[in-house]
């Protein structure tokens, strides 16, 4: 785990003082070897398409066989790609889609896509197109038909705001995805502003970048911002060998929010 929490902190160094260009270079170069070495037939990613071997481990614990080894999609990720491509018109027709902190898993492949109008967006990632604070977002009113917000908001301090802020950029009828960590074992949302140093949000909030543990009324937190929401867990529809091939969680939840026409 030491040797994790290193490894992260000179990518993190790498990825500030190295030109994008020459970074993105070295990464396409390693992600290549990393899609040879382990190719196989055992487990599919839907997101890029590649048949593996083995996916690799990820997070504080470790877990295993979780990770694309070419575009790094944990299980919430490929469970999200493919509820839009059996579940929505995403990949077909024309939207404006807005994506706040982008993983390469989308990002790499919706930019190239010519139905959509994307923009990927952050407060601060060196991946992002454009700068944007998700509590106050540039654009106007009912202009985005689609926004993914995948594991961002329990990082926005003002989250009430950055989730209005979504319903007003979003046009009737348009659908946003969120995905967030939730605690069910807690009453509700804890969160305190008086924990700042990133040590402590660490050893309470899970991560040293949180600023909450959202509990059951997650969903409730989204309704009052205007939203209609429902919370799918769509493992739960697939069959099991597919669960399996595509290494999903049945657990994982999106939240459907929906801006009423």
């Amino acid at each position: 785990m030491r040797y994790l929490i290193h490894f992260a902190r000179f990518h993190n160094l790498l990825v500030r003082i190295m030109p994008k260009a020459l970074y993105n270079k070295i990464l396409k170069i390693y992600k290549k070897f990393l899609y040879a070495y382990y190719s196989g037939n055992n487990f599919i990613c839907p997101c890029c398409g590649g048949h593996y071997r083995k996916f690799l481990s990820f997070g504080r614990f470790h877990k295993s066989n979780v990770r694309c080894p070419y575009d790094d999609s944990l299980e919430r990720h490929r469970l999200l790609w493919i509820y839009l491509m059996n579940e929505t018109n995403f990949f077909q027709g024309n939207h404006r889609v807005l994506h706040f902190g982008p993983e390469d898993c989308f990002q790499n492949y919706f930019k190239t896509l010519s139905n959509l109008q994307y923009i990927s967006a952050d407060l601060d990632s060196y991946k992002a197109m454009i700068e944007i604070d998700i509590t106050k977002i540039m654009y106007k009113a009912n202009y985005f038909n689609y926004i993914i917000c995948s594991h961002v908001l329990e990082h926005v301090l003002d989250d009430n705001k950055a989730m209005r802020e979504l319903f007003r950029v979003l046009e009737p009828g348009g659908m946003v995805f969120v995905q967030c960590p939730i605690n069910y074992k807690l009453e509700k949302t804890f969160e305190d502003r008086t924990i700042t140093s990133p040590e402590d949000r660490e050893r309470i909030f899970g991560q040293s970048d949180h600023v909450r543990i959202y509990g059951p009324d997650f969903k409730e937190r989204l309704k009052r911002a205007g939203f209609q929401v429902k919370v799918e867990k769509y493992a739960h529809l697939l069959p099991n060998n597919i669960i399996k091939k595509f290494v999903l969680n049945k657990n994982d939840e999106i939240f459907i929010c929906t801006k009423i026409k």
